[in-house]
Order: C-alpha cells, then sequence, then structure tokens
C-alpha cells in the first residue's frame, strides 16, 4: 500500500521536475510528498548532524500535545452553551455541539494560512515548511467560539503575511503568529474579543445567557463562585482550548518528555506568575489582588500560553539562562497585567508578544556575560602562571 502511494506521488510530480514548465510549482507539489513521506533530500555540503527529528516531528508532536486540549475544549463549549440555556442535554451533544462550532473555525484557519503558505513557496521558490500545521491548530484554539469565521481568515492571512513571510517565513519570524492573529483580532474587533456574550456559544442570541470569564468578573470587582476544581478541570466559559489546565498540563508532559518543549520557560513562567500573583494577595486592593495566586495560574490563558506559545523554539530566548529569565518575566508581566488593566484582565497574550520582542535581547546579555567570564577566567589563569 505504501509503496504504491509511493510510486503515485512520483508519477504526480514528474510534470513539476526541474527543468520542465511547471518547475515553479514544484515547491506547491512536494509539500504533499513531504507531509506523507520523509525528505529524500539531503545536505552536500557544510556540517550537519545526523538525527531521526525534523520539522515535522517536531510539529506532530506539538499537534498531538494540543489534541487533549482541544478535545475537551470541543466539549467544554457545549457543555456551556447547555449548562446556560437549561437545556438536557448528553455528553455526544455536547462534543457535536463544540464541533459544528469549532471545526469549521479550524479548516477556515488551515485554508487561509496553508494558501497563502503555498503561495510564498512558490514565489520564492522554497519548499513549504510544516510551521504553519501547529500555527493553524493553535489560532482558533485561543478565540473566542462565537467569532465570525471571516474574521478567523482575517486574523490568519494577518499573522501569515505581517508575522511570518515579511520576516522570511518559517523560523525567522519574531512574534508569535498565533498570538500575533489573536492580537490583531482583539485590537481591530473589541467587540467580538471582549465582554460577557462572546466567551459562551450563542449567549449574544438567547436571553439571560451571560458568559463571562473568571478574570473579566474580578475586573468588575465582582467576586465569583466556581471551585478550584472546576478552574483546573475547565468547565468555565472562556477561550476555545484554554480553559482546562487539566488536560494542558498532559500536552505539558508530552512537550517535555519529547524535548520539543522547553520546561525552563515553563517552570519559570510559573514562578514568576506564583511571586507576582502572591505579592499582590498581601496587598489585595481589589477582588484581582485578592484573588489566590495560585488560582491566577489555572483560570484564563495563563497555563496553556506558558505551555504552548511561550516556549515557542523560534520566538522565544535560545539560551540556558536566557529561557529562566524568559519564562519568569512572562510570568511576572502576565500578572502584573492582569491586575492593572481592568480593561484586558487576561494579560498573558501580550506578556508573550512584548517578551518575543525581548527574547534576542535576553540571548545578547547572556551570552556577553559568559563572554566576560571565560575571559575574567582566562586572565587569571594568565596572571596565576606568570
Amino acid at each position: 500500500m505504501i509503496m504504491k502511494l509511493r510510486k503515485q506521488i512520483d508519477q504526480l510530480k514528474k510534470p513539476f521536475a526541474k527543468g520542465s514548465k511547471l518547475e515553479r510549482f514544484a515547491p506547491a507539489v512536494n509539500a504533499f510528498d513531504t507531509f506523507l513521506f520523509v525528505p529524500n533530500h539531503t545536505t552536500k555540503k557544510g556540517a550537519h548532524i545526523r538525527d531521526a527529528v525534523d520539522l515535522k516531528r517536531t510539529m506532530v508532536t506539538v499537534i498531538i500535545a494540543l489534541i487533549p486540549a482541544l478535545i475537551y475544549g470541543i466539549y467544554n463549549t457545549g457543555y456551556q452553551y447547555f449548562i446556560q440555556t437549561g437545556e438536557t442535554f448528553t455528553f455526544l451533544d455536547a462534543f457535536l455541539h463544540g464541533s459544528f462550532k469549532i471545526l469549521p473555525m479550524i479548516a477556515v484557519s488551515y485554508g487561509v494560512g496553508l494558501a497563502i503558505e503555498f503561495a510564498f513557496a512558490v514565489y520564492r521558490g522554497h519548499e513549504v515548511n510544516e510551521g504553519y500545521l501547529v500555527t493553524g491548530l493553535l489560532i482558533p484554539m485561543i478565540m473566542p467560539v462565537d467569532i465570525p469565521l471571516w474574521m478567523v481568515g482575517l486574523s490568519v492571512a494577518f499573522a501569515v503575511l505581517i508575522a511570518k513571510e515579511a520576516f522570511g517565513g518559517t523560523g525567522m519570524n519574531i512574534l508569535n503568529p498565533a498570538l500575533t492573529a489573536r492580537a490583531f483580532a482583539f485590537f481591530a474587533y473589541p467587540t467580538y474579543m471582549s465582554g460577557n456574550k462572546v466567551w459562551v456559544s450563542e449567549a449574544s442570541t438567547v436571553d439571560g445567557v451571560s458568559g463571562e470569564t473568571i478574570l473579566g468578573t474580578l475586573a468588575s470587582g465582582i467576586p465569583v463562585d466556581y471551585t478550584m476544581f472546576e478552574m483546573f478541570s475547565g468547565a468555565i466559559p472562556g477561550s476555545i482550548a484554554e480553559t482546562s489546565t487539566l488536560w494542558v498540563l498532559v500536552g505539558a508532559a508530552i512537550l517535555i518528555f519529547t524535548g520539543v518543549g522547553s520546561w525552563r520557560i515553563m517552570l519559570g513562567g510559573v514562578l514568576g506568575a506564583a511571586g507576582m500573583g502572591f505579592l499582590f494577595n498581601l496587598w489585595g486592593a481589589n477582588a484581582l489582588m485578592q484573588f489566590d495566586w495560585l488560582n491566577h495560574m489555572i483560570v484564563g490563558g495563563f497555563a496553556f500560553g506558558i505551555v504552548f506559545m511561550a516556549t515557542d523554539p523560534v520566538s522565544a530566548a535560545q539560551t540556558q539562562r536566557g529561557k529562566w529569565i524568559y519564562g519568569v518575566l512572562v510570568g511576572i508581566l502576565c500578572i502584573l497585567i492582569r491586575i492593572f488593566n481592568p480593561a484586558y484582565p487576561e494579560g498573558v497574550m501580550l506578556a508573550i508578544l512584548l517578551m518575543n520582542v525581548f527574547a534576542p535581547t535576553i540571548d545578547h546579555y547572556v551570552v556577553q556575560a559568559n563572554v566576560s567570564r571565560r575571559l575574567k577566567r582566562k586572565q587569571s589563569t594568565n596572571f596565576q602562571t606568570a
């Protein structure tokens, strides 16, 4: 079966071979080949490492880690709708309702994003990279459930064009593309990205249904009555797949075990957020400051952001010490933004995007500090020898 498929793809690629009239479209055809099979090209010069891990395997690993949170997010979308409308429902009812809402968003995200990726690959004459496989899934997962599909498509186009291709494509971007898409939607269409009607399916069309998030409620000075278990499991309103810290931690375990995600950034983010949340608990001037420091890390998009987006290997810090600094600062900024910006009580999106910008600076000073220490050590050794 596999050999038969291999022969069919080889036949399909012949009209696009080098020197043929359709040669310029070869990257688009080769993308399907490399998606199904290991690329058959190798480097011819320069130093390189023999390793079974390539970009495709890395992206597939991240997608596998995202699946638990996505599946729960689909169910929770239906669950939030039915419990707020008061209708009786089964697990299947909730899952089907969520699927009807979320799968079209995923289809639009992949359709628009991959179309742009293919167009740039043909125009620039390079192979299609697998980086968008993860971005295309992340974007709908961090959006409100009732955002119109055309806004999803426009946000995807902005993210791919401005956050990726403008910098040279996969591996060259300085900002996380998925968060760039959300930031674009938030600032371009704020009424569809905030408030108490956007987080629960069809809340804007059903009387008496309100879906304010926990952080939004606290920002209004109103206490919340959710239990810690509800907040940790994710049975609360919020972005599609960000609500369940439990299933995000399952994804984190996969990323750490496979070495794809940086545990230093994750742990650094938790320590930074916990420390800042604890300090504000001592102050306790408003509802968000009084909100327990532990709860700050299990509501909103903090867990999802620190696991799946702060650890982006392209836009995050690269040095070992830099990852600690980067993660801690993301956690600190997330809580600071939540506390002092009532108009945007979430915080993690802006915190990660801001630290994406400063990640190269962090790495620069870490490297310079290492160089200075080595020079001093060398000078000290030379002085002792003399």
